[in-house]
């Protein structure tokens, strides 16, 4: 006979079960030390940064605002982290007892032309049943771990919806500015262009102009007409998707808009941190490495399948009836444990342990691309960035250039000392000079705003997270 001091311990191991499985453990990879052409200092954590104050624009910094309480992309994902949380509930659910309880009140009887009475019958019954799956081998345990993943990855999916926003916003509106900007460019160009076609009719009348000279001046002129309905097509173009974003109907931003301020240009420094940040900072690498933690668990959900199972189950009748005659209750009752062996079963249950364990390795893949995938793009806008500034000198330089040329040539045109060609050729290269000085600023924003994004950062100004309190934690070998 086996002793209750030694027979104790070994049922409660048993009914406490143990979790088959593989532990989830952060993902490590070689990292270097820093950026190729950034520093070595880390810059913590960036999600409250809000870079894009940096613009001095305050029209931009309310839009953000309105767009990160407002955008219905951003409140999509914000809605999934509630449905993830309750699959939490769904997955621990199926490890706990079960109870049910039911009750009925029944009246029968018989009717017919016969002599014989017939009572009515009374029978009031109640029915309790509990059931109880053991998790011997950590079947639910594992399933809980896999949802609290999901879960987390639902929170860093917020994230992500709230850091493409902000790129898509940000860009929108350097958008709108640059394209008011080249309109404002064209409609200069347009008057000084005019300017030269009626100069030129003077000069024919006068008889010091051809005709061939008045048409090519017209012709300028038209080609400079042509240019300003497509630009004012695309700033209402980027205006409407602005509109868009904020969660307002297409046209609503429009008349604001059209209150053109000038290009964006940031003021500040430029600090991208090191590569091991951006572990801690993009929330599209917390997203991988959540789903390759939820992908891990699955491997012990398909796994604790391969043992037996045990479930405890009861049931209690109770039942009283009350007929002429006949006065009582009944209480059958029964309880007893259900073992289940899975012996045959063509194989299904090791196929479903290599295809999560499959899964699994794909997740750690897909965390170690969207890691390298993090530090390019870093990598790339921070070699924009440092370049940006000398590109937009240049052509200032050289906006400077040929208006001095231009101005040039048009004195030397009324004096009767050079051709209409040279003044035409003049107004060509001023207007092609000043549209790519307005293309490189805008290329300067834009690659400012990549690199705020490619770190990870901006995605909860003011402390305004989704994220849980602990994120996951992870990290980069560097």
């Amino acid at each position: 006979m086996v002793s209750l001091r030694f027979a104790t311990p070994a049922l409660l191991l048993l009914l406490s079960g143990c979790v088959v499985g593989p532990d989830h453990a952060p993902p490590e990879m070689p990292l270097p030390a820093k950026f190729g052409e950034g520093g070595t200092k880390s810059v913590g954590d960036v999600a409250t940064a809000a870079w894009w104050t940096a613009f001095n624009d305050p029209k931009l910094n309310g839009y953000v605002q309105a767009g990160l309480d407002q955008n219905l992309s951003v409140q999509q994902a914000i809605e999934r982290i509630n449905a993830a949380s309750a699959n939490v509930t769904t997955a621990g659910a199926g490890g706990l007892p079960n109870l049910t309880v039911g009750g009925s009140h029944t009246v029968s009887g018989q009717r017919g032309e016969l002599r014989t009475q017939f009572d009515t019958r009374n029978t009031t019954a109640g029915d309790v049943q509990l059931s109880w799956l053991l998790d011997l081998f950590g079947l639910y345990k594992r399933s809980t771990e896999s949802a609290l993943a999901s879960l987390d990855s639902a929170y860093a999916s917020a994230d992500v919806a709230k850091l493409t926003l902000v790129q898509d916003l940000v860009s929108s509106y350097i958008d709108v500015r640059y394209y008011q900007q080249r309109l404002a460019l064209s409609k200069a160009n347009l008057k000084s262009r005019q300017e030269t076609y009626e100069l030129t009719k003077f000069q024919l009348e006068a008889g010091a102009a051809s005709r061939l000279d008045v048409v090519q001046a017209e012709g300028l002129v038209q080609s400079t007409l042509a240019e300003i309905p497509g630009l004012e097509t695309n700033i209402r173009v980027s205006a409407h998707h602005i509109a868009t974003l904020l969660g307002l109907p297409a046209s609503a931003l429009v008349d604001e808009l059209l209150k053109g301020r000038g290009q964006p240009v940031f003021r500040g420094g430029i600090n991208s941190g090191i590569p091991a940040d951006l572990i801690r900072n993009r929330p599209d690498i917390r997203v991988a490495e959540r789903d390759l933690a939820a992908a891990t668990a699955n491997i012990g959900v398909a796994e604790a399948q391969l043992y037996p199972s045990i479930s405890l189950s009861g049931s209690i009748s109770p039942s009283y009836i009350n007929q002429r005659g006949i006065h009582g209750d009944l209480t059958p009752w029964s309880f007893g444990p259900t073992l289940n062996l899975p012996i045959f079963d063509g194989g299904r249950l090791r196929a479903n342990v290599k295809s999560a364990q499959s899964t699994a390795a794909t997740a750690y893949l897909n965390w170690k691309s969207t890691v390298l995938t993090a530090v390019e793009q870093v990598e790339n806008a921070l070699a924009a960035v440092r370049r940006d500034a000398r590109t937009v000198a240049a052509l200032q330089a050289q906006v400077k250039t040929t208006q001095e040329t231009l101005e040039l040539s048009t004195a030397s045109y009324k004096d009767g000392a050079s051709s209409l060609l040279d003044v035409l050729d003049a107004q060509r290269q001023v207007s092609l000079a000043q549209a790519s000085l307005a293309q490189a600023v805008q290329q300067m924003a834009k690659d400012y705003v990549s690199l705020n994004i490619a770190v990870g950062g901006g995605y909860a100004p003011g402390g305004k997270t989704t994220a849980p309190v602990t994120p996951a934690p992870a990290k980069a070998k560097s």
